[in-house]
């Protein structure tokens, strides 16, 4: 593993103007929220910092969310689309036929069933508008390997997450859509001026330092710390919520 640099207790404050985070895996503990990430969300919100959710969970599930949770807004679907907090979602992928596009990705998972039969389709699949979800239990980082490659030769982007696999347009990812986010609805902050803050595979372009240079990992990144490309400027030393509220901690402990 390479050197892991742990989260800096100065200058993030000065720098500093938004958080764009993961969920799955990093503000929920075990898959839960708990009552400490919505006071620290408060916290943020409260001292200036606004957070926006950037996951790759489903368009209907996270349409919810966006409202209940003290947040600017939030994306789904990896940068599929993007819910604001007081206007109609919109839609961060060309795609000029959606049913036409979800046959597509319909045909693509058939095929990937048809080497990998055990495959079921995500709970949440059924919400979604951009991408095609399925469960990761049970499969390897082989098999993972190797449905990347069949996605791929079919003309498609393959991704994964700590609770499922996504299949989607090429050239979707969080980093493209936070980028389209910033510069339609928060100019002229730039993405220097953001923390990514992320987890797993799915989170990978938010560590692009050249993209995002103030990256942030919790501490249960590191069990694919291998499988990153980029991997992320800073990680805390707890896991999941716990370690997103020691980046909360040093942010409002500054101001």
């Amino acid at each position: 593993m390479g050197e892991v640099q742990p989260l800096p207790t100065r200058g993030f404050s000065q720098t500093v103007k938004l958080l764009a985070t993961d969920m799955d895996g990093t503000l929920t503990r075990q898959g839960k929220f708990t009552a400490a990430l919505l006071n620290g969300l408060e916290q943020l919100q409260g001292q200036g910092f606004p957070v926006m959710v950037v996951t790759g969970r489903s368009a209907g599930w996270v349409n919810g969310l966006a409202h209940y949770l003290p947040v600017t807004g939030a994306m789904a679907e990896n940068g599929g689309v993007y819910f604001p907090l007081h206007a109609a979602p919109e839609l961060l992928v060309d795609i000029p036929d959606l049913v036409t596009h979800r046959q597509q990705l319909r045909v693509t998972f058939s095929e990937l069933q048809r080497h990998w039969p055990q495959l079921q389709e995500s709970d949440d699949n059924r919400f979604r508008l951009t991408d095609w979800t399925f469960d990761l239990k049970g499969l390897s980082e082989a098999d993972l390997e190797a449905m990347a490659n069949v996605c791929h030769t079919l003309g498609w982007g393959f991704t994964y997450s700590t609770v499922q696999c996504h299949l989607f347009k090429r050239g979707q990812s969080k980093a493209t859509g936070l980028l389209q986010v910033l510069q339609r609805h928060f100019a002229p902050i730039t993405s220097a001026e953001v923390i990514t803050l992320g987890d797993s595979p799915n989170d990978e372009s938010l560590f692009d330092p050249a993209l995002f240079p103030h990256s942030v990992g919790v501490g249960n990144v590191k069990d694919y710390w291998d499988q990153l490309n980029y991997r992320p400027a800073y990680v805390s030393q707890a896991d999941e919520v716990e370690g997103f509220l020691e980046l909360v901690n040093i942010l409002t402990a500054k101001n």
